[in-house]
């Protein structure tokens, strides 16, 4: 038993962290900033010393629930490189961070405003995009996107995402999956395709057309 307990103590104490930054993400996008910790602890379903001895103060947990959020994203693209499949691999890029900006923009969006300076996140950004311009360029080496794609095309998709966030959780899901279905289909390379306009360069790391 002396040699499995610490274990289980360190499985206990990840999953009830987890808990906590699960249950903190969706409340600070559905009811923002001001939510209390005590709200968050019983969310969460753990005691508030619990949530106090991971996170001393509110802003830790705000900072570290920001952080868990990027590497959401990150692991999103890092898994996309690893598919052999890279058609598949694209196709869950953009399925899957629609869907989770959707369920979490709010948060996003209250936790750069209110923290503008808290996170350097450039490093983590510039991985993504690498990432994402690799995935690209193997599908369309492959023939399964369109040659024209540029990796601007996806920030544009991503900023054209944020016109759902009136609506609540639940339909910003659904709307979030069906519009990655059309982005996708759109962007799947066929022979009944015209050309695209210019791109307007948004980023500076694009793919060559």
């Amino acid at each position: 038993m002396s040699t499995t307990l610490p274990q289980d103590l360190r499985s206990d104490a990840k999953e009830n962290r987890d808990r906590v930054l699960a249950a903190a993400r969706e409340l600070f996008a559905t009811e923002g900033l001001d939510v209390t910790m005590r709200e968050i602890a019983r969310h969460a379903g753990v005691g508030p010393a619990t949530l106090y001895r991971r996170f001393p103060t509110k802003a830790d947990l705000v900072r570290a629930a920001f952080v868990n959020e990027l590497d959401a994203c990150r692991s999103i693209v890092v898994d996309a490189v690893a598919d052999p499949d890279p058609w598949r691999g694209f196709r869950g890029i953009i399925e899957r961070v629609l869907v989770l900006n959707a369920r979490n923009q709010g948060f996003t969006d209250a936790f750069l405003s209110a923290y503008p300076d808290a996170v350097d996140f450039r490093a983590q950004r510039e991985a993504a995009v690498r990432g994402i311009v690799a995935v690209a360029r193997r599908a369309i080496d492959a023939g399964a996107l369109r040659a024209d794609f540029v990796v601007d095309d996806f920030l544009i998709v991503l900023l054209a995402a944020r016109g759902l966030s009136s609506t609540t959780e639940a339909e910003r899901t659904r709307a979030a999956r069906r519009y990655a279905a059309l982005v996708i289909d759109g962007l799947r390379a066929s022979d009944r395709h015209g050309p695209l306009p210019p791109s307007p360069r948004l980023l500076p790391s694009v793919i060559p057309g």
